[in-house]
């Protein structure tokens, strides 16, 4: 399977903003799980 070059580059910067949006909603919703769980002890 042989990528267009213009594809990647116009791919790319959206598939590592929706990463980037990702692992940042993740840690927020881990610490938030953390925060409710310590509570609840």
């Amino acid at each position: 399977m042989d990528l267009d070059l213009r594809l990647v580059i116009v791919l790319a910067p959206v598939l590592i903003a929706a990463g980037w949006a990702v692992f940042n909603i993740g840690a927020a919703a881990l610490n938030q799980l953390q925060n409710f769980l310590n509570r609840e002890a």
